[in-house]
């Protein structure tokens, strides 16, 4: 799509981070912008800035593991603007510590957001998109923990691999079938976003037990992540990246340097038989 200016860009997770410097971004670009958000007031928040500096962007409140919150989006966007040309399904949290100490509702909350978000956003805008006939684009956001499991990562790289697969597989099947529709795959390492925090957004009958303290591993690695984050690279270098793919038609986008080396490290591996 080498041309984005008048078209129309929906992204969820847009009120902070990576996904509200890819809205920001596409804005510069001349595109009209619906953000999506669970996070009420940082979402209006966001909407109003970006209007006041002369885009033209809406915003609609979504919980994007509710299919018909996703389908309300994917309405209110062609009531606004009459089409969809590019969906980010950038939506995402994380949550560290041992497998073995996750709970079920913690796992329900991030698949929920991280994979069924991804799922519900292609069920309900590919078709939309392939009836326009017009030149489409899905972003959908991984990670480089899709691509290279971590310890103390593990049910967030199991969700991100998976969103690795459901992007492959997708390009494949719209390119097989003539649709004109490209789809591309972030993978971003150490971004300096607000993911460390994603416990704000949890939904009240997704939350553990208020007295339950999280185990000492998970704390531990919580508190390193945190900093680790604080000193990763900017979500408008991300964005950069994702318009520079979404020009040029490019399924895996990487953002860090050391991500490709690190992919090439467990293939190796896994040629080799050998454990991580």
């Amino acid at each position: 799509m080498k041309d984005m200016s008048g078209k129309v860009a929906v992204v969820t997770g847009a009120a902070s981070g990576i996904g509200l410097a890819m809205a920001e971004r596409f804005a510069a670009e001349g595109m009209r912008v619906v953000l999506a958000d669970i996070e009420a007031g940082a979402l209006t928040e966001a909407a109003s800035r970006m209007l006041d500096a002369g885009h033209d962007v809406s915003a609609l409140r979504i919980d994007v593991s509710k299919a018909d919150e996703v389908q309300e989006l994917a309405d209110f966007a062609l009531r606004k603007y009459g089409a969809v040309h590019v969906l980010c399904n950038n939506a995402g949290v994380g949550i560290g510590g041992a497998l073995w100490e996750h709970t079920v509702k913690d796992w329900e909350w991030l698949l929920g957001v991280n994979l069924w978000g991804v799922i519900h956003g292609i069920r309900t805008f590919v078709p939309i998109m392939i009836s326009q006939g017009d030149e489409c684009h899905i972003v959908n956001t991984a990670s480089a923990a899709g691509l290279d499991a971590r310890p103390w990562l593990g049910m967030y790289s199991a969700s991100k691999s998976a969103v690795v697969a459901l992007s492959e597989a997708l390009q494949q099947e719209l390119a097989m079938t003539g649709a004109k529709v490209g789809v591309s795959v972030l993978c971003p390492a150490i971004v300096n976003t607000r993911i460390g925090d994603a416990d704000r957004n949890r939904p009240v009958g997704l939350q553990n037990d208020g007295d339950a303290e999280p185990p000492p591993q998970a704390q531990a690695f919580g508190e390193a992540f945190r900093a680790m984050l604080a000193s990763g690279i900017s979500p408008k270098a991300v964005a950069d990246c994702v318009v520079d793919a979404v020009r040029s038609d490019r399924l895996y986008v990487f953002t860090n340097a050391d991500t490709i080396e690190r992919v090439k490290q467990r293939v190796s591996r896994i040629v080799g038989g050998l454990p991580v």
